[in-house]
Formats: structure tokens, sequence, C-alpha cells
């Protein structure tokens, strides 16, 4: 019953998901941090996605794969703050009051999924970059004993646990990703499925696999007096069997969460591994408490008293997750306020200050920002990351796009600009005097130009033929000639009907540069002001343009450059398991096809087998061969470097 309910669950999770709101998917914690700086992805806030993830999000965690509820809590939220602030006009038509609303509501995710309002605000602050009080507590604990100044030794490996479980499981979990979106992206249903399935099975005969995350960690808190015990786990005979099993259960926890996290399901990385903190830091701590016992007497432990329990295992455990958790997303301060108000354990507050400092040296050695920020470079969103340093040493001009779209002030009719809409995907165009002289004068973006259009011809009934001014017509054309014949008004409510004037919808100071400009300076620019171009202008004529995604393509080459990397041993490696991955699926189905006589099969339709000679067996291993074509997904922009 386990592991069909975990198999029913994950099923119904994964299939909600692909069926009605694929961006329900994952975390969302990456493409939240791309969309407060200033990337749009529609639809990822929208309804649809609150409803499904709602839904899902507590399948998944039922099922008991390894993923946790906080990284889509944040994604859930922030969708619910988008709808509910798209119903009222001064969020509806501004995006900067959009944003503080979006960064608001993470914070809010984070307070309601740990019980951490203080911790929320923090951790909105600190990974989300927005800038441009009751305690509600999960685990009720309360160390009355207080630290010793040679746990520190012990409190430093735990640090270093931490900062080297994230750059491990950030390395592998992205070739895992990169598996997944190279063969598995047409079975994401029935890879959720399998991974329930395979994790009940694992983890069923460990105590501390079995049951659910967040109980684990409540266990591995607490102190072993007052009568918290849970299947022994405080008795000193059964300590050497702990030890293993907490062990074996941070080993397989760590796989499960590599090949697990990145699945089509609503599914976040923060529990799963504070749990592998806690049951390595528990372990830790039963060691420290027997070496104690063998040598009370050791002049290593003169300041522990007499008759009074000395080493406290459980704060051990409190301490690893705080460290998993800082090594997994890279992220300080809120770890440490998160900590302190699942526990209200004030006395340890300096401990994990020291546990999270030695994880974030540990993972600043090893690997080079948090899971979320690792995602964003794997999916190739357009975000500059705050923190990175760059030195090209080139100018602007080496980067930006020459061959533009702009359009002229004056000349064009309406159709000319539909066309221009319709034949690119651009989402602004500089407006320049005349294509000759390219002389800059504004900017419009693609919505105001589509809604300037729309609404001159819903109103005014404009045909197509009207002429279209970006900027005021000359004086003269607008007043009558003295020696010509008399304008009637009737003349002039005919020439307002045939033209459109946009000139309330550009912008007539865009954002420019100068060619020369360091290439530094502008990705600073981008990342201070978020804007979607800067233009590039010399002695007032347009040269040339630049985006985000220009700066990061440049950056990747310049990286690819200077650190070349040969990636065939991998590919190589991944072709051969996912030719083993074919073997077994394709024996299963051969199996479930002979024992059922051909009433159950596992896979696609039946294909069509037109040679005759083929034996039974060969025909079934045919209907359900999987040779790794089935994937068609074109993949993102940035995503080849």
């Amino acid at each position: 019953m386990y592991i069909i309910f975990s198999i029913l669950f994950a099923l119904t999770s994964a299939t909600l998901v692909k069926s009605f709101a694929p961006y329900a998917a994952g975390s969302g914690i990456s493409e939240i941090k791309c969309i407060i700086a200033g990337f749009v992805m529609k639809g990822f806030l929208g309804f649809r996605t609150l409803l499904i993830k709602s839904i899902a999000l507590p399948l998944a965690i039922a099922s008991g794969l390894s993923v946790g509820k906080e990284g889509p809590s944040v994604h859930y939220a922030v969708c619910t703050g988008n709808v509910i602030s798209k119903l009222f006009e001064k969020y509806k038509r501004n995006a900067a009051k959009t944003r503080e609303i979006l960064s608001a509501c993470a914070a809010a995710g984070v307070a309601v999924a740990f019980g951490s309002p203080i911790g929320g605000v923090l951790f909105s602050l600190e990974a989300m970059n927005p800038f441009r009080t009751g305690q509600l507590v999960m685990f009720q604990v309360k160390y009355d004993r207080s630290w010793h100044f040679f746990e520190i030794i012990f409190f430093l490996i735990i640090g270093i646990f931490g900062g080297l479980y994230g750059a491990f499981v950030i390395k592998w979990n992205l070739r895992a990703q990169e598996f997944r979106k190279k063969y598995l992206s047409k079975y994401t249903i029935a890879e959720a499925t399998f991974l329930a399935a395979a994790t009940a099975i694992i983890c069923y005969p460990n105590m501390f696999l079995r049951i659910d995350m967040t109980e684990s960690m409540e266990i591995l808190f607490l102190e072993c007096e007052g009568g918290h015990d849970y299947n022994g786990l405080c008795d000193k005979e059964n300590r050497w069997s702990m030890v293993i099993s907490l062990a074996i259960a941070t080993a397989i926890r760590i796989f499960l969460v590599i090949i697990s996290y990145g699945c089509k399901v609503p599914a976040g990385i923060f529990v799963p591994s504070m749990a592998i903190g806690a049951s390595f830091g528990r372990t830790v701590g039963i060691l420290v408490q027997a070496l104690h016992e063998s040598f009370p007497d050791s002049r290593f432990f003169a300041s522990c008293q007499p008759d009074v329990p000395c080493i406290t295992p459980g704060t051990y455990a409190f301490l690893g997750a705080g460290a998993a958790l800082s090594g997994i997303m890279h992220i300080t301060v809120s770890v440490v306020v998160i900590m302190f108000e699942l526990t209200g354990a004030l006395t340890y507050i300096l401990p994990t200050m020291i546990v999270v400092g030695v994880t974030k040296a540990v993972s600043e050695r090893f690997g080079k920002g948090g899971i979320a920020d690792r995602m964003i470079w794997f999916s190739g969103f357009p975000f500059l990351h705050n923190k990175d340093e760059h030195a090209f040493g080139v100018p602007v001009s080496q980067v930006m796009t020459t061959d533009m779209t702009v359009i002229p002030s004056s000349g064009l009719e309406l159709k000319d600009v539909e066309k221009i809409l319709s034949e690119n995907k651009f989402q602004g165009f500089p407006i320049v005097q005349d294509r000759a002289s390219k002389i800059l004068v504004g900017y419009i973006g693609r919505t105001e130009l589509r809604y300037a259009i729309d609404r001159a011809r819903r109103e005014r009934h404009v045909p197509l033929h009207s002429r279209c001014f970006f900027t005021p017509p000359p004086t003269s054309a607008m007043t009558p000639a003295s020696t010509g014949p008399p304008v009637t008004f009737d003349a002039i409510a005919s020439a307002s009907q045939l033209s459109v004037d946009f000139i309330r919808y550009i912008d007539p100071t865009p954002l420019s540069v100068h060619p020369r400009l360091p290439l530094e300076t502008v990705m600073e620019i981008f990342k201070k002001m978020g804007p979607r171009a800067i233009l590039i202008e010399y002695h007032g004529r347009l040269t040339g343009l630049v985006t985000i995604k220009d700066c990061l393509k440049y950056q990747f080459k310049v990286e690819a450059h200077e650190n070349p990397r040969d990636d065939s041993a991998v590919e190589e490696s991944q072709e051969k398991l996912w030719e083993w991955m074919k073997g077994v699926a394709n024996w299963v189905a051969l199996k479930v096809h002979q024992a059922s006589g051909g009433r159950l099969k596992i896979g696609g339709p039946e294909q069509r087998i037109e040679s005759t000679g083929a034996s039974p067996t060969d025909r079934i291993a045919r209907d359900w061969m999987l040779d790794g074509t089935e994937d068609d997904d074109p993949g993102v922009e940035l995503h080849d470097r």
C-alpha cells in the first residue's frame, strides 16, 4: 500500500502538470528571480499555474519523492500576488509596482512555508534582489544546555560538509537535468511515476527515510532527555546501528535529491537538503557523544561538567540542516534567522553563524552560485547576477547589434507599421528621423505600439493607408499657406482621419550610451536599472543596440574560450546510460506483454511491423523500442553555450 499510494500520487501530480500547467513543474525560484529582474514569462504567474500547483504540490510531497514544498510555496505565493494585483489599475499598468508586490509575496511564501516571517523577508532581500511580528515555530525545540568551545571543531566539520554537499549536488543535478532534457522530455509522467515507485521501494526499509522529511527533522533535532526517543535513537546499545542507518539515509537521500529535483512535478530542494544535513549532523553528534563517554577525563573535554550530559546530538542535527540549506542555496543571513525562528534556539545563533560562514567559504571555493542561480544559467534565462564581476576589456561596440529594425519618425503608413510588427518578434523599436541619417529621436515598445494601433482602429476606424507620425510634423505642414485656397473644417477633419499620432506612446529620451563605453559598465547599467535594451548613439546617430542576451552571449563565448571543455566523455556515458535504460524498459515491456497474454502493454500505440518474417519477440521489442528521437524540444535561445 505504501508503494501503491506513492505511485498514484506522483502519477496524478505529473499528469495534472503536463496536461494543464507545464509552468507548475519544478521549484520556480529561478524563474521568479528573472521575472523580478524584468524578464517577461507570460503565463508563469497566471491563475492556471496557481491552481494546478496548489493541487499538484501536496500530491508530489505525499508521493514520498525527495522534493520539498518551500520553493513551490514561493512560486504560488507570487502567483497569488500577481493574480490579485492585476485586479487593480495601479498595478496592472505599472511594472515597477507589480515587482514590489511580487517581492513581498516571495517573502510571504517563505514565511508561510517555514513559519519564519523575518527569515522570509530576509530571503526575499538576499535571494530575490527586489531593490533596484509574531513567531510561528515549525520544530518546537528548546535546548536548555549551552555549547562548549571545543565543539567548534565539529561545527567546522559540519560547515565543510554543507559546502561540499552543495557543490556536489549542484554539479550532478545539472548533469541529471541535461540528461532529462535530452532523453526524457517525452516521458515526464512515466519518469515521475517511476521515481516515486523507486523512492518508495528504496526508502521503506530505512526508518529515517520511510517517514516524512519534516517529521524526520523534528525527531533528529530533539534532545534525548525528557522521553524524546524514536525507535531507540537515544539508546546506547543501538548507537552504532543508528550511526550506520543515518549514514545510509544521508547517502541515499543525496542520490535521490540529485535525480528527483527537476522532474516535472512541483518540487523544491529546501527541506530535502535540510533533512540530509540533519541526518549527517545527528551522525556527527552521536559520534562526538560516544567519544566523550569513552574518554570522559580527557583534557579535551575539561569544560564538561560532571554528572551532566555534555553533548547534545540534536544540536548537531540542527546545525547540519542549516549548513546544507546554506550550501545548496548560497544564502547566509536568512539561513541563520530561518533556523532560529524554526526552533527558537537563541543559544545556538553563534554556532549557526560559524557553520554557515564555513559553508559559504567552501561553497564559493568549489562552486559558482547556488542551485537557483545555476538553474538560471542552465535554462538560458537572460539574467545578470549582481555578484558576478567581469573584466572583458572591450567596448560595447563589439557586442552590440547593428542590424536593427528601426522606425522612421514619419513617412510610414499604418500598413507598414503592421508589417513591421508581423515580420519580427522584437520587444521594441528605435525611432529615427529617417533611415538614411539614423538620427535618434526616441524608442517605442512593442506592447505600446500594438496598443496604440488597436486603439486608433477601434475608436477612429482609421484605414490602413493612414499616415503615421512618431514626432510632431513640421509647422509648415500644419499651417495653411497664405496663397493657397482656404481650408475648411471638413478638410481638417478628413485629414485627421488619415493620420495616426504615436507621439504620446514613445520614449523621447531612451537610455543610450557611447560606442566606446566599456562592456562592464553597460552590464552594470543592466543590473542596476533593468532596461530591456540600451541604444548605442554616436553624435546623435543610432549605431547599434545591446540587450542582456547580447552581453550573456559574449560572456559565454569568452568563458568557453578561456576554459574549454571536452564533454565527449560525459555525452558518451549518457548515451550508454540511455541504452541501458532502453534495454530495461524493453525487457519489462516484453515480460508484461507475455505475462498478460498480450492484453497489457507498456508504452505508446502499437506500431505496424511490415516485415512478416520477424518473430513475435522481435515485434514486441520493436513496438516498445525507444531510440532517443522522441525529443523535439528546440530548447532555449541561450542554451547552446
